[in-house]
């Protein structure tokens, strides 16, 4: 991806956000060269991964195959194990119509999918095995709002603003945005999506960027090359 494509998509889902009184923490709105003033007192939003996660999954083509995150609060891995700590995670994430996030489940993380607003969001499901296969004729058993449902495999749930989804580990999932573009959040246990995200099939999870302009703001994986310390 080139970083203006970057920047833009940021600058338009930004006033998106805003315009569903969504606001983002202050840091979100640092720019590379407050990013070289800062030390150690930033460790957890590095370390984390917390900020701004824009991605075409190798597609080259954002449009219909990418997705905005911006993760706001995160655990460690570590604090799994421990059974306390910060456990949770939360994002929130912008899904064009006929936007698709390519079918994947995690191996650990629990997650809420919530609809904040907009459109509808769809959500194709399957269940998955632990070698990455998906089961194309069991149901799939969901909790939608408190209320149990099963679901076809390879069926689809539709979210209205206001609905929400959990699904457990190694329920594969897709999903995009109908009728108009979705504000959605997720609430989840600890997240990492360099070692827990399985996708059905090969992605790049990062684009490679062209920078052909200046960031705007960092993404998750810009930090290092800024970060004072």
């Amino acid at each position: 991806m080139n970083r203006s494509e970057i920047n833009a998509i940021m600058r338009d889902a930004d006033a998106f956000l805003r315009q569903h009184q969504f606001h983002l923490p202050p840091f979100a709105y640092w720019s590379p060269e407050d990013w070289t003033r800062k030390g150690d007192e930033v460790r957890e939003i590095v370390e984390r991964r917390l900020g701004w996660d824009i991605t075409d999954f190798g597609s080259g083509d954002y449009a219909h195959t990418g997705l905005f995150v911006f993760t706001i609060r995160n655990g460690l891995a570590a604090h799994l194990k421990l059974g306390k700590g910060k456990l949770y995670a939360e994002k929130i994430l912008v899904v064009g119509v006929d936007q698709v996030t390519p079918l994947h489940y995690h191996w650990t993380k629990v997650e809420d999918i919530i609809n904040r607003g907009g459109g509808t969001l769809a959500i194709q499901l399957y269940n998955g095995n632990a070698d990455g296969s998906l089961q194309p004729d069991t149901d799939v058993t969901v909790n939608i709002d408190g209320v149990t449902r099963a679901v076809k495999a390879g069926g689809t749930v539709l979210l209205a603003p206001g609905e929400s989804i959990t699904l457990m580990p190694y329920c594969y999932h897709k999903f995009w945005g109908e009728g108009s573009r979705v504000l959605v959040g997720e609430v989840s246990l600890v997240n990492d999506d360099n070692t827990d995200n399985c996708f059905h099939e090969r992605v790049g999870r990062f684009p490679d960027i062209v920078e052909d302009e200046a960031p705007w703001h960092l993404l998750v994986n810009d930090y290092e090359q800024y970060w004072g310390r």
